[in-house]
């Protein structure tokens, strides 16, 4: 497994970890997504470490609150860069390895912002919208190949991202009322989608969004 991040020590340490608990042979890279040169050498670099690489999980994600009365050029590209541009063109540099590894997959991970909107986040939302677009187009273009390519999108989920309003008591609240489970989601919850996903038990998934949300976007 090989981790990618602008965060090169907590890649290291999630690769060291991983190793550890999972007895996988692990590698890591600190990069940033949107620079295909730097996507070119941590590809080169991953398949030195482990040989063949067989799936992709597009993680890398930004989101700035930010409604069209003051969006910039400036943050709709790098929202746009990271969340979706990055997922197609590393996807790219990857098709060599996952054409010749059989069962290869993609998981993308898109939001419930890929099914509603919001009127603060528009390139977040358009971001994620795209993402569940890439993923049918990929899904159609690299079945042939026996690639397979799907979509995860999490709800409220306790990440770095949303720490600052998972930290503030009221929004949290609000977050779990939503929720007909009656909570907000842990990355576990995520991982176990993903999990699946990139696994032989869902050989015959692909072109599809899995919502992983507790049930907030199944009411009003």
């Amino acid at each position: 497994m090989s981790l990618w991040d602008l965060n090169s020590e907590g890649a290291a340490e999630a690769a060291t970890s991983i190793a550890a608990d999972c007895g996988v042979a692990t590698h890591s890279v600190g990069l940033d997504v949107t620079d295909s040169a730097a996507v070119a050498d941590a590809v080169t670099s991953a398949r030195e470490a482990l040989g063949s690489i067989g799936g992709l999980v597009h993680a890398a994600g930004i989101v700035t609150a930010m409604d069209i009365d003051r969006l910039t050029e400036k943050i709709w590209d790098a929202v746009l860069g990271v969340n979706l541009r990055a997922e197609v063109f590393v996807a790219k540099a990857l098709l060599g390895d996952l054409r010749s590894h059989e069962g290869s997959a993609i998981v993308g991970i898109g939001s419930i912002m890929s099914v509603v909107g919001s009127a603060t986040i528009p390139s977040y939302t358009a971001s994620k919208h795209g993402v569940v677009g890439v993923t049918k187009s990929l899904a159609n273009y690299l079945g042939p190949d026996g690639i397979r390519v799907n979509a995860v999108c999490p709800g409220y989920i306790e990440t770095p991202m949303t720490a600052q309003m998972m930290a503030d008591a009221p929004s949290k609240a609000a977050c779990v009322e939503k929720s007909p489970l009656g909570r907000v989601g842990a990355p576990e919850d995520i991982a176990n989608a993903v999990r699946f996903l990139m696994s032989d038990e869902a050989g015959f998934v692909t072109g599809t969004t899995l919502i992983v949300d507790g049930g907030v976007t199944s009411h009003d």
